[in-house]
């Protein structure tokens, strides 16, 4: 320590910034090679592993030789997965894209090029995101459209391209099959991300069960969550057009529980709808593949928006209106500091008095 300092402080240490210990810590790990390696590597089997497992989820509601289905969940994991840890993740996404391919009968070839595609689409997914300065909170109106327009719509765009052309390109498909089975795959895989990645987000924000909730409002949050499943499963299996009478539930979990609400509803929503387009029932029985494809992705493309995007407009104006009390509650106590015996002279320009005497 030079002279003239005085020696750090256990204050001052205990500020250090988390970053400073993480560097240590990371050092110390790449001292030790093996542990290093471990560390890297359980992060990536861990979403290997989820991956798999929400595919074969996923693969229950196959439409196109057992392997192209309308709800893909795994996509979801995966841009949850990019999303929280990072782009060092994408090995464990590209190695269960691949064993899962290659255990529902596709070529090595064929399930490779799939699996670049399935590894490209969150991955491009998670670059557009992260461009446009998304949140995981989901608790503005730019991060509900992103999420829909961005992670959904369009990086689900490059899987679907990718894994349609290596099925065609295999003689897995025929020529005439090709933009069915795409409509499927793209369906499928931005389901994914509209369905599993806010809820997943959700879930991973509301780990610690927050207290002081009133006992009421777990009352009408298990209410919200029963009546939607049970209004989606006779509104949209009906042979009528009823499936809008889920929107007024959509907006009651928005208006009421913001995110916490209208992510697990749109999740109860989509699946209900998927699961009935996959059984070709309801409004989905006599039309064509392509048909089917494209009603599902508009109804659940809507659905999502309007749910996502009206629970970030609550967020923002409950935002609003708590920064606002802050900010009032500031300007009270500065005033309440100021003397109360403090007065201010209001003196009259003389012109002004001038006129008055003539008055």
């Amino acid at each position: 320590m030079a002279p003239g300092f005085p020696e750090p402080s256990a204050d001052l240490e205990k500020a250090r910034p988390i970053r400073v210990f993480a560097a240590e810590a990371r050092k110390r790990v790449e001292d030790l090679p093996i542990q290093h390696y471990v560390v890297v590597a359980l992060p990536s089997a861990g979403v290997a592993v989820a991956y798999y497992l929400t595919a074969r989820l996923g693969l229950l509601q196959e439409l196109v030789r057992d392997q192209v289905t309308p709800y893909w969940p795994p996509t979801g994991v995966a841009l949850v997965a990019l999303l929280v840890l990072g782009l060092r993740i994408w090995p464990g996404i590209a190695l269960g894209a691949f064993v899962v391919n290659a255990t529902v009968g596709s070529s090595v070839i064929a399930a490779a090029f799939i699996s670049v595609g399935n590894t490209l689409a969150p991955v491009c997914a998670y670059l557009l995101l992260r461009q446009v300065g998304f949140r995981t909170e989901i608790d503005r109106r730019r991060d509900a459209l992103a999420l829909v327009f961005l992670g959904a719509l369009t990086g689900m765009l490059v899987s679907a391209t990718i894994g349609s052309t290596a099925l065609l390109l295999t003689d897995s498909i025929p020529a005439d099959e090709f933009w069915p089975t795409w409509s499927v795959w793209w369906t499928g895989d931005a389901m994914g991300v509209l369905v599993v990645t806010p809820f997943l987000l959700v879930i991973l924000a509301s780990l610690r069960v927050p207290h002081g909730v009133p006992w009421h409002r777990w009352i009408e949050g298990a209410c919200l969550y029963a009546s939607t499943l049970v209004v989606s499963v006779l509104a949209i299996g009906s042979t009528y057009e009823l499936s809008f009478l889920v929107f007024p539930f959509l907006i009651w979990a928005a208006l009421r529980f913001q995110m916490v609400g209208a992510a697990p509803c749109a999740f109860i929503v989509s699946t209900v709808a998927i699961v009935t387009a996959a059984n070709e029932s309801g409004p989905f029985a006599g039309h064509g593949l392509f048909a089917d494809m494209a009603t599902l992705q508009a109804f659940n493309g809507s659905m999502a928006l309007t749910g996502l995007v009206l629970a970030a407009i609550i967020a923002e104006r409950n935002d609003a209106h708590e920064q606002v009390k802050l900010a009032a509650t500031e300007l009270t106590a500065a005033l309440g500091r100021f003397d109360r015996n403090w007065t201010i002279d209001l003196q009259v320009p003389p012109s002004v008095s001038g006129n008055d005497e003539k008055a």
